[in-house]
């Protein structure tokens, strides 16, 4: 079946599928080169392999190489009914040209007979191929989310094991003060880095802006299928006597060149603009976060309007930027929309002619419009999306700064640690500040099961910092610790972390919630004068801001009392609650847990009953520890 623009349909499958497959091949190919070059010789490309090379190489990587190729699969057949579409509008405006030049002629029977067959079979066309349309692109659809959902979640789970490992999401505070909103980067970040990723090579949204042309993948295809186009049906054009042969084809390359080195000029301070919008916009979330998460401190210091100011200057500082942004955006897009409607016009301006002369159809007309379109728009991929592709770089140099903080967070210096079955011993232990002021030197002592120190001194002098240092937290310690390790130890703070879920949870924390029966929970929840908790624990609710400090502090007894540990530490454990509770709580784990060993930092002098040791911290490293006569329990 051979449509009015010479196409033979009757044979175009097997065309297509041998040109899908060749092309798929070369693609691949091609972008494989291209991608190993931009990570060799690039930054950005380097950034991008440290963030994702995992998720690419390794046993692992088959289902991301296998979704990938089905993907690109589809991407190349995506192009070829572009291809082919076009060839159905030569088609349809060829018939109608001729249908109307045989009434013109006066032969209505014979020459618009035969222009109403050419418009029929190339309407059946349009059947065949807008069918074929429709179904693959549900399954694109569907297939390009499978992708990108699946590497985002093997990029979230690779970030959070690399911030979690080796406590970096704690010592990143000791790196520099460069990391902002590690939970940001994680959350958001993470995503905009896969959406970015995926619309770069095939066409999507990356944050708010968005690549045009399907992406480089895409525009690489449709440049390579409709430039062959163009070539055929473009003609010649005198300038000052000069003819320039196929000048379609030569105009659409030299107008895009020329409009995308402007256009990068014009956006080139995007990039430090959308860096900062996303740490603005994150600076001002966490301002908000905070507000809730401390709203009763506040709302007793009747501290509204040191917050609201607060909030307007980080609110303010993200509208600076939103404005910075616009400007510029404004320039870009209005150079974009100038260049893109000239650009409109340059088919109908040369090829026009040509119709009228009679040495071109109409549908010949159509088809170079839009494959003049389609070079063009490949063409100017980067120019249109260049706004997107700073966005996504801010992206690439977030994720790579919170990976690099990680790296050296687990570098710092840490106390050498030996596992033992129980007690504590410190050998030689000495306590700096980040600025070298020596907190404690030489510290020696041992703890065996039973025993209880209490921690003392003025403020400042490394209380809490000796408890960092032993936990393996704080960079600034040298010498030997030996204790047991994991669960069989805990740390009760000031104000103790209840993680989110049902109360069963908080209580048991950080083991699971099902390793102490219900009976357990509710008769240790009495004993800690938590009784009206009991019939609460499947609730789930926000629970360090639902109890209040004293009650957390209970909690975080019980939870000595149930997990049995063989070592805790208690940095002002009870200060939440009064003098005679204090006694119950100690009384209790002296009692139902004889060998768990505690170390209390405390002011009160009544927690000095409940230990048998007592270190007293002087300050520039100067300590003294004393015996001490236990309460009878």
């Amino acid at each position: 079946m051979i449509g009015a623009s010479g196409l033979d349909w009757g044979h175009e499958t097997l065309t297509s599928l041998f040109w899908i497959a060749k092309a798929f091949a070369i693609a691949a190919v091609v972008f494989l080169i291209g991608v190993a070059a931009i990570v060799r010789f690039t930054e950005w490309g380097r950034m991008f392999w440290r963030i994702s090379g995992g998720y690419f190489t390794g046993r692992q990587s088959w289902p991301a190489w296998g979704l990938f190729a089905v993907v690109l699969l589809l991407a190349v057949y995506s192009v070829r009914m572009t291809v082919l579409v076009t060839y159905f509008y030569n088609d349809l405006y060829t018939s109608l040209q001729l249908g109307v030049q045989a009434l013109i002629d006066g032969n209505p029977s014979t020459g618009t007979e035969a222009a109403r067959d050419l418009f029929w079979r190339a309407l059946l066309v349009f059947g065949v191929l807008s069918t074929l349309i429709v179904v693959m692109g549900m399954f694109m659809f569907w297939l390009q989310n499978a992708f990108q959902i699946h590497w985002w979640q093997w990029l979230n789970t690779r970030y959070l094991d690399d911030w979690m490992a080796g406590k970096a999401y704690y010592r990143t505070r000791f790196v520099d003060g460069s990391l902002d909103n590690a939970d940001q980067r994680i959350q958001q970040d993470v995503l905009d880095f896969v959406n970015g990723s995926y619309a770069l090579a095939f066409g999507g949204n990356v944050g708010p802006y968005s690549i045009s042309g399907n992406g480089v993948i895409g525009s690489g295809l449709t440049l390579v299928s409709f430039t062959p186009i163009l070539w055929g049906l473009s003609g010649e054009l005198d300038v000052f006597g000069v003819t320039i042969p196929r000048v379609l084809v030569f105009a659409a390359f030299a107008w895009v060149a020329f409009a995308t080195l402007v256009a990068f000029w014009i956006a080139h301070p995007l990039v430090k603009l959308n860096f900062w919008f996303q740490r603005r916009t994150a600076d001002y979330r966490f301002a908000l976060v905070r507000l809730r998460e401390n709203a009763e401190n506040v709302a007793f210091y009747h501290g509204e309007r040191e917050e609201r100011g607060e909030l307007n200057t980080r609110f303010g500082a993200l509208i600076a930027n939103m404005w910075a942004r616009v400007y510029r955006l404004l320039k870009f897009y209005g150079w974009n929309l100038t260049t893109g409607q000239i650009a409109g016009v340059f088919t109908i301006l040369l090829l026009g002619p040509r119709v009228f002369a009679g040495t071109s159809t109409l549908g010949d007309l159509q088809q170079a419009a839009s494959a003049f379109t389609q070079v063009q728009g490949a063409l100017s991929m980067p120019q249109t999306s260049y706004d997107a592709f700073t966005y996504y770089r801010a992206t690439l140099v977030r994720l790579d700064g919170l990976r690099e903080a990680d790296q050296r967070a687990r570098q710092l210096p840490k106390i050498e640690t030996e596992e033992i079955a129980a007690g504590l011993e410190l050998e030689a232990v000495r306590v700096r500040k980040p600025d070298g002021t020596l907190l404690i030197d030489d510290l020696t002592l041992r703890l065996v099961p039973g025993d209880a120190l209490v921690v003392k001194g003025g403020s400042g002098v490394g209380k809490t910092t000796l408890l960092r240092s032993i936990g393996e937290l704080w960079p600034y310690t040298e010498g030997r610790v030996a204790r047991p390790l994991g669960n069989d130890v805990l740390f009760l703070s000031q104000r103790p972390y209840l993680p989110l879920g049902d109360l069963r949870t908080a209580i048991t924390y950080p083991a699971a919630s099902d390793v102490v029966d219900d009976a357990a929970l509710r008769a240790t929840l009495l004993e800690v004068n938590l009784g009206h908790l009991t019939e609460r624990l499947d609730e789930d609710d926000n629970w360090s801001a639902t109890l209040s400090p004293g009650e957390q502090q209970r909690v975080a007894f019980a939870r000595i009392l149930l997990l049995q540990p063989k070592l805790v530490f208690l940095d002002e454990a009870t200060s939440a609650v009064d003098e005679g509770l204090e006694y119950t709580l100690y009384h209790l784990v002296r009692t139902r847990a004889p060998n768990t060993v505690l170390v209390s930092v405390a002011h009160r002098s009544t927690v000095d009953r409940h230990h048998t040791q007592r270190l007293e911290l002087a300050g520039g490293g100067v300590w003294t520890l004393t015996p001490l006569e236990p309460a009878k329990v």
